[in-house]
Order: C-alpha cells, then structure tokens, then sequence
C-alpha cells in the first residue's frame, strides 16, 4: 500500500495490491517487491499528475538493521529516495492522533506493539503471527490450498465459521500483547491492521488483556497513512 498527503497532512491518493513478497516481517521476494511498489508509485503519479522522488517505509518493530535495510533498498530500487523508516504501530498512532498509549498492529505475517508516551516511543516489540497464520489454519481445517483459504477468510458470508476456526490463532495474538504491556495498565490500547478487520477480533483482544481495547474503523489503513504524515510533523 502506498499512500499520498499534502502539506497539511490530508489524504490526497491512495494505492494498494494484494502481494506475497513479504512474510514475517521479512522480504523474501526483493523484486517482486520493486515491481509492486514501482507499480503503486505510478498509479499515484497518474493519479495527481506529478512526480515523487522520495517515500518513507514502514516496517514492523524490533526487527534488525540489515532487514531494515531491504525494506530501504526496496524504496531505491523503485525510483525513491528513502526519506524515513517508521516503526509500523508508530505510524498507525500518527494517523489516529494518539499521542499516549498503546498500538497493537496485526500484519500479514507478524503482530507489533508500539508503547508511545507524549509522541515518544518507549518500547516496540514484534513476533511472528499475523494474518498469513489464520489463513493457514483455515487451508489445514477445510482442506484448501494457501490462496484459497485466503480468499475464503475475507468473505462476509463465512466469518462466523472463519473465527471459531482461527480463535485460537487470535488468542495467541493478544497474548504476545499482553507480554508487552504487562505493567502498563494505564495505557489505552488500539487495534490496527487488516489482520485485525475480522468480526470479534478486538473482543477476544479485550478478554485477554482485561481492558478495553478501540479498533480503528478502518483498520487496514492507518499504518501507511500514518507513514506518510510523519516527515511532515517532523
């Protein structure tokens, strides 16, 4: 997902492709990747008319330089210079405007957790299990391949039967939250990321941590908003 904002921090353009090139936080297609971001960039240059030489990137806490350094190559790659790397629960909390407290980001691959405490971030931490572990759940119970099963979780019609099947999935989700924001009951905590678009998901979070956790309406969104939006605060 690419995402656009002017001067004044408001959504101008947006572009998306569903893709496979990264997997628990890791790169593991680099040019597939380019060609995907090469293609969004373009989509949103045909879009407004103008030209974008620079990007920041999101990319899922705690993970190491040399992986950073992919996502960054990546952006080069396509044309960009790589004007800033943001932790992806960070960038979720500047698009919703949280200033304090906790974001809780479920990825493709991996669930993030960014603690910030007036716009400062005190702790991020991520681990692996995200969405991609609740499709393979619903592959290995009904039987399906990868793709199907993907395919089959996003329709309305089969949400109740797709939650009862990757509850648990969820449950290990929010107990990688509660690891991290153990000592922290005062914090509010918000649910991001597409993973986390399914009926019931910010339930079984609150159930877990024993607070109430807010989902954001549309949760798929904010991150790359969000990443847009920070170099101009800074």
């Amino acid at each position: 997902m690419l995402a656009a904002v002017d001067g004044s921090d408001a959504p101008i353009a947006g572009a998306r492709m569903r893709s496979t090139v990264v997997r628990d936080g890791v790169v593991i297609d680099w040019l597939g990747a380019v060609r995907a971001v090469k293609k969004l960039r373009d989509a949103l240059e045909a879009s407004l008319g103008i030209r974008f030489d620079e990007a920041a990137v999101a990319v899922p806490p705690g993970i190491d330089k040399a992986t950073i350094k992919i996502f960054t190559n990546v952006i080069e790659a396509a044309g960009l210079e790589s004007a800033e790397v943001v932790d992806e629960p960070v960038a979720a909390a500047t698009a919703l405007g949280i200033a304090t407290g906790a974001v809780i980001d479920i990825g493709h691959g991996t669930t993030g957790v960014s603690i910030l405490r007036d716009g400062i971030v005190e702790l991020s931490a991520d681990e692996a299990t995200g969405g991609q572990h609740m499709s393979l759940v619903v592959a290995g119970a009904l039987g399906i391949d990868f793709e199907t099963a993907e395919k089959y979780k996003r329709k309305k019609a089969n949400a109740d039967l797709v939650f009862g099947l990757i509850r648990p999935t969820i449950e290990k989700m929010a107990t990688i939250a509660a690891g991290v924001l153990d000592g922290q009951p005062e914090l509010s905590i918000h649910l991001v990321g597409g993973a986390s678009s399914l009926p019931g998901t910010a339930e079984v979070f609150a159930e877990i941590l024993g607070r109430p956790v807010t989902q954001a309406p549309d949760p798929l969104y904010p991150t790359p908003l969000g990443t847009a939006m920070r170099r101009t605060h800074e």
